[in-house]
């Protein structure tokens, strides 16, 4: 009698990784992968939605305003100091100064 319970114990314990490796699973894509995919999705989005006048900064930390944005290609001109003017992709522009709290002056 004393065999036939440890085997069915011994047999239940089988889905035990299984289990474990679809748990892990679902924390890494609920707590990594998806922010990050919402977050990358929103970025898209700010990027398309650019507009002369916006204050940005840029991936490498330069600040300016948009003076030009061209719909047809991914290319926008943006003002870093008064008569200084640099094109750039859009995917270089990081974020927004003014809604990240940076001083506007």
């Amino acid at each position: 009698m004393n065999q036939f319970f440890l085997q069915a114990a011994g047999g239940a314990g089988s889905f035990t990784p299984l289990i474990f490796m679809v748990g892990m699973f679902a924390v890494m894509y609920f707590f990594m992968i998806r922010p990050q995919q919402k977050k990358a999705k929103e970025q898209r989005i700010w990027v398309g939605n650019l507009k002369k006048g916006d204050k940005v900064v840029t991936v490498s930390g330069i600040h300016g305003t948009i003076s030009q944005v061209s719909e047809d290609n991914p290319v926008v001109v943006v003002e870093i100091a008064v008569n200084t003017n640099v094109k750039m992709d859009k995917s270089a522009i990081s974020l927004d100064m003014t809604k990240a709290g940076y001083p506007t002056a």
